[in-house]
């Protein structure tokens, strides 16, 4: 017979996978915007606006530059699969110090956006702009304040979106037995992925993004898989050693992040800040999950309590075949788009 404990996590592994095919299903509609100035020369700058697809078409909104800068409007965007591109060039004069940007419409939307911008030394840095804050005056000289908040809400942000990871931390903690196992396995998986998140980003490792993310959602099977060997009896390489599992394909989900860091950019200017808070924010949000999971699990056990409701045992078998599921569909979306 299944504890409340169990039925619980059942019930978030239905939920959370549920999700991870609404969120497929929809594609990529909820993606943030990236406005990037690099500059090219003495007040001349290449601009890449990454606009977020929204039923089919262009998101819409439109990034205003500051004032000094030519107003030309940008070309028509062109579709690349996971968002529209556009690409020209643009001069400041005097730079960019102390002009102001927006993006008109954002406040319309439930989307960010990231802009990245070089300082006229050739330093860079990036801002997050939302609905509710969306323009900034480019100081005069780089802050590592805002280094530091940008790239820690981006960490937080990114694993609470990333649900193929959230669904692995999922599985880990239906199978993992004991407060302090589990602490052992979740901080090996941390370890993991930090190293390979900071050896991939600094270019001492590369991996291909595809087949990472591929053997991403393998790994997400194959807990999946150990949890059906439990539930039979027959305890796994998983459950005996949890903290081997969760460092190895910790891995893996390492290189995860660092793609996705790799779209975003670091300021060149702050590399370790930004490396070591984006990490951070990565760390905040897996352990705010965990956290939501177990106040779940608290106030799901008062309720049944109360309300002496029966602890079926059926409900069991569905983690590791929803799970599964939704892993084996990630895989095979991601094999198809290599």
């Amino acid at each position: 017979m299944l504890t409340v404990r169990g039925q619980l996590l059942a019930l978030a592994a239905f939920l959370i996978s549920i999700t991870g095919f609404t969120t497929i299903s929809y594609g990529h509609a909820l993606q943030p915007g990236y406005f990037e100035l690099q500059l090219v020369d003495t007040e001349l700058y290449s601009i890449l606006w990454k606009k977020p697809a929204s039923r089919g078409k262009p998101m819409a909104i439109s990034a205003v530059l500051p004032k000094n800068c030519d107003q030309a409007q940008p070309p028509q965007s062109v579709w690349d699969g996971m968002a529209y591109l556009a690409r020209w060039s643009t001069h400041c004069a005097g730079g960019l110090e102390g002009g102001l940007i927006r993006i008109d419409g954002l406040d319309q939307t439930s989307t960010d956006v990231l802009v990245r911008f070089d300082f006229t030394d050739g330093t860079a840095e990036s801002r997050r702009l939302t609905p509710g804050d969306s323009s900034f005056t480019i100081p005069a000289i780089p802050s590592q304040f805002d280094v530091i908040r940008t790239y820690l809400v981006l960490g937080f942000k990114h694993i609470l979106e990333g649900i193929d990871h959230l669904t692995f931390v999922l599985a880990l903690l239906i199978l993992v037995k004991g407060v302090r196992r589990l602490v052992v396995t979740v901080t090996a998986f941390t370890l993991a992925h930090s190293l390979t998140l900071a050896g991939a980003t600094l270019g001492l490792v590369r991996v291909p993004g595809p087949p990472v993310e591929a053997a991403i959602a393998l790994s997400i099977m194959f807990v999946a898989s150990e949890i059906m060997h439990s539930r039979s009896g027959n305890p796994g390489l998983t459950e005996k050693y949890p903290w081997v599992v969760a460092f190895i394909f910790g891995l893996l989900h390492g290189f995860g992040f660092a793609g996705a860091l790799a779209q975003i950019g670091l300021p060149h200017s702050s590399i370790p800040t930004a490396l070591l808070f984006f990490n951070v924010g990565v760390e905040i949000g897996q352990l705010f999950f965990i956290g939501c999971v177990f106040s779940i699990i608290t106030l799901g056990k008062s309720i049944i309590g109360r309300l002496s409701m029966p602890k079926t045992g059926w409900i069991s078998i569905m983690p590791p075949y929803i799970i599964g599921s939704a892993a084996a569909f990630w895989t095979i979306q991601r094999l198809v788009s290599f």
